[in-house]
């Protein structure tokens, strides 16, 4: 499912997007695989007919709560949480049923950090934590596929915005001498 382009404006663009890493799906994919598992196992060992049939039922109804519950709704979660990066900003967006979205301009983003445990670093992931000014602060971003990489693409785009919006002192010194061209300059009192 992509990320729908009408959340950008009109100069924006996506530098970035990523979805939780795929270790999230271990799980999911395992309940799969032991609810299959112990419906073909019920079907082979229960009697045929009468308490063997009703007993694979059983069997398989619990399969199937379990994999809407331990597998589909984890990976829809999955599916539906979105980390984009733009030349403008970081969008955070979850939620299957509920959609929640925050948005840090990268001109508030203050400080960015990232985590990985040995186990994460073995899988290529990790944690990144974006500071920002505003009332909510911090906003960690857990799973994140290539960490290291993302963490150094999030200061590039940070420092060209910065450049972009800011002005340097040759600049800001053209600027004052436009303005000032034809005019005279006011004496400074001694």
């Amino acid at each position: 499912m992509a990320f729908p382009e009408d959340v950008l404006t009109e100069d924006e663009h996506v530098v970035l997007h990523l979805h939780p890493h795929w270790k999230a799906l271990i799980r999911p994919v395992l309940v799969l695989v032991l609810a299959i598992a112990a419906v073909v196992v019920g079907s082979v060992f229960l009697p045929e007919g009468g308490a063997g049939t009703i007993g694979l039922y059983v069997i398989a109804g619990l399969g199937l709560a379990l994999v809407g519950w331990l597998s589909l709704w984890p990976f829809l979660v999955w599916r539906t949480t979105h980390y984009l990066f733009t030349n403008e900003r970081v969008l955070l967006q979850h939620g299957v049923l509920a959609r929640e979205r925050r948005d840090i301009p990268l001109g508030r983003i203050n400080d960015h950090s990232m985590s990985q445990r040995f186990i994460e670093r073995l899988l290529g992931c990790g944690t990144l934590t974006i500071e920002s000014a505003g009332e909510r602060g911090q906003s960690v971003l857990v799973d994140i596929p290539g960490v290291e990489q993302v963490q150094t693409k999030l200061y590039e785009l940070v420092e060209d915005h910065h450049d972009k919006h800011s002005l340097g002192d040759g600049e800001m010194r053209n600027i004052l001498a436009d303005m000032n061209e034809g005019k005279p300059l006011r004496e400074q009192p001694q």
